[in-house]
């Protein structure tokens, strides 16, 4: 079976994703090392943290670099809710941060009545709902799904970042990441 790397930035939701990918059959390896992001069958960015300490640590390692060198590289990335936001070009989260700029577009503080938005809501144009936590949002011309307005899934080339978490939304989310991984 080929190998699922869930990126270590020094924080985030990696055990639930590895937990999710091993509900699946899929054994995963939680690492920031360079090569082994650049030459998994698939790689999941996981969400959850502070995009500039997130930012940081991927710099740091050079996980970054190899972020960048497998996107380029066509190689499939999942990003899940900052995984996806840290795909983009800037973020304004903490003052303002520079992302893995993979996709075009930034991500803005969310300013509406429900901030966190928490919870479960459909994802349109998809019909099913998942699993949220966010304060902010993605503002990208690769959107591809939204709920409310707000971007909740965007696309380019084999790179997928979801605002949801698959790994808490039930039986729904088991089936997108089996999906992504049928892919790989």
């Amino acid at each position: 079976m080929s190998e699922v790397v869930v990126v270590d930035y020094g924080a985030g939701n990696t055990r639930s994703v590895c937990a999710a990918l091993g509900h699946l059959g899929r054994p995963s390896i939680v690492t920031s090392e360079p090569a082994r992001i650049r030459d998994a069958a698939f790689v999941v960015l996981p969400g959850v943290g502070s995009a500039r300490s997130a930012m940081e640590h991927l710099t740091q390692t050079g996980a970054a670099a190899a972020l960048r060198e497998r996107f380029g590289n066509g190689a499939p990335i999942l990003g899940i809710c900052l995984g996806m936001q840290l795909a983009m070009v800037r973020s304004e989260e903490d003052g303002g941060v520079e992302g893995l700029a993979l996709l075009e577009g930034d991500v803005v503080r969310l300013h509406e009545a429900r901030v966190p938005r928490l919870g479960w809501s459909v994802v349109e144009p998809w019909g099913e709902a998942y699993y949220f936590a966010h304060s902010f949002a993605v503002r990208s011309p690769d959107a591809t799904a939204s709920v409310d307005g707000v971007t909740v899934a965007v696309r380019r080339d084999e790179f997928l970042g979801v605002q949801f978490h698959p790994e808490k939304s039930g039986p729904a989310g088991l089936d997108f990441l089996d999906q992504c991984l049928s892919l790989a």
